[in-house]
């Protein structure tokens, strides 16, 4: 896929759910059975938030959706902002049930992006001229968020009240890899604090510990991974997205598995995702 997203497990179904951002299509894989269904959206969808057993949240370039995951109907439920060049990015809910959301420009024009906090039907901005906003997560405890702007190749650290998942305090830069091979993309946290970080354009998924030291880089078959998920039944496997949006014929020649969602192969040990509460 072009642009594959978002990548979400959901232990109720034990399905992992990602997005074909341009090809505007939901997927999802039974991971026991190994089945695999494509579901056509009406929208750029780019993040599923699990509600329960039969709803799910979907943030997209028109806004958020209620989708109900056994019929795949849909339902408008809140707007995100009024500006129609923009679409949404990357986000991941909070432990206290709560979004956070990313928008960007189609085109990723400088600044033109922000990230949001929805709490129910209620939508706060947090940070404003945000250029690609990515790499949305959470310490286990709810008290850290980490961000990214990938456009200055920043991840950005923020004290948060545990309770609401608002900001206490203005955020500062916690990793710069500004000067490093490849760009910061999606991230997640596992239950020992540390970040699973996609490096887009760098071929890999890098590994920080929660006081910013990198402890690992792991290969990744194609060159632009773009988030990470935990997935199976002990959450222990991490999946990760990719995509071949902006590589020539010539570059996607040489990187045949460009667009591919796999399995990273490492044991991880990973949390469940919170739902969002409406």
């Amino acid at each position: 896929m072009e642009l594959g997203e978002g990548p979400t497990y959901d232990p109720l179904s034990g399905s992992l759910f990602w997005f074909d951002i341009l090809g505007k299509t939901l997927c999802e894989l039974d991971v026991k059975a190994g089945g695999l269904k494509k579901h056509a959206l009406p929208f750029l969808g780019s993040v599923l938030a699990v509600i329960d057993e039969t709803r799910q949240l979907i943030a997209s370039d028109q806004g958020l959706f209620l989708r109900d995951s056994v019929s795949g109907t849909l339902s408008s439920y809140a707007a995100i902002e009024d500006k129609p060049q923009n679409r949404s990015n990357d986000g991941r809910v909070h432990p206290s049930g709560a979004l956070w959301i990313g928008t960007m420009s189609r085109t990723a024009e400088t600044g033109a992006g922000a990230i949001y906090h929805v709490a129910g039907t209620v939508v706060t901005k947090l940070f404003n001229a945000v250029s690609i906003p990515n790499g949305i997560c959470f310490s286990p405890d709810g008290s850290v968020g980490y961000f990214n702007d990938s456009k200055v190749n920043h991840m950005m650290r923020v004290a948060l009240d545990p309770a609401t998942g608002l900001p206490v305090a203005e955020p500062t830069v916690f990793i710069d890899q500004s000067q490093r091979e490849g760009v910061i993309d999606g991230s997640v946290v596992d239950l020992e604090g540390t970040i699973w970080n996609s490096n887009w354009d760098g071929g890999g998924v890098d590994r920080y510990s929660p006081d910013g030291r990198h402890v690992a880089r792991y290969a990744a078959p194609m060159r632009r991974p773009t988030c990470t998920a935990f997935f199976g039944e002990g959450l222990d496997r991490l999946a990760v997205t990719s995509c071949f949006e902006g590589l020539s014929d010539e570059e996607r020649a040489a990187d045949p598995l460009a667009g591919a969602t796999f399995d990273l192969g490492v044991s991880v040990k990973g949390k469940a995702e919170p739902r969002f509460k409406l």
